[in-house]
């Protein structure tokens, strides 16, 4: 198994693919901004946890030790009511794409992006210093 073939690498050159991918729905639903009965698209979000398989499967737990203390843990997330919605206008035309919120995720969508190529580039380096190459 080559240093490249390990599943972070892997991980991290799927998320990239999944970046390019989305980039290119995001720009069909700009496009079609305008046509009569256009409904936008976009991919299912990535999971970095169904990449990684083994490395999810650790888990980290608190515990309060004193009864003043508090305890933390993920099982309080839907207490917030966090819940998928869909954010989007339907014009008379029946065109459901806005170009604001389209704009939005284009940019959120390439600062995603250049995060996990940062990262990928930044894991490289690491490991040629490890190995004691320096480029």
């Amino acid at each position: 198994m080559g240093l490249l073939d390990m599943p972070v690498f892997t991980a991290l050159t799927d998320k990239m693919r999944w970046h390019q991918t989305r980039q290119g729905l995001l720009a069909e639903n700009v496009a079609n901004a305008e046509t009569p009965g256009y409904r936008g698209r976009d991919l299912k979000q990535f999971d970095f946890a169904d990449q990684l398989g083994a490395f999810s499967s650790a888990s980290v737990t608190t515990t309060a030790t004193q009864p003043m203390h508090f305890s933390a843990s993920s099982e309080g997330d839907s207490s917030f009511g966090a819940q998928a919605m869909a954010n989007f206008e339907i014009t008379p035309e029946g065109n459901g794409v806005s170009l604001e919120d389209e704009m939005m995720k284009v940019t959120t969508n390439l600062m995603d992006y250049q995060a996990a190529t940062s990262i990928y580039q930044k894991s490289i380096k690491i490991l040629r210093t490890a190995m004691g190459r320096q480029a």
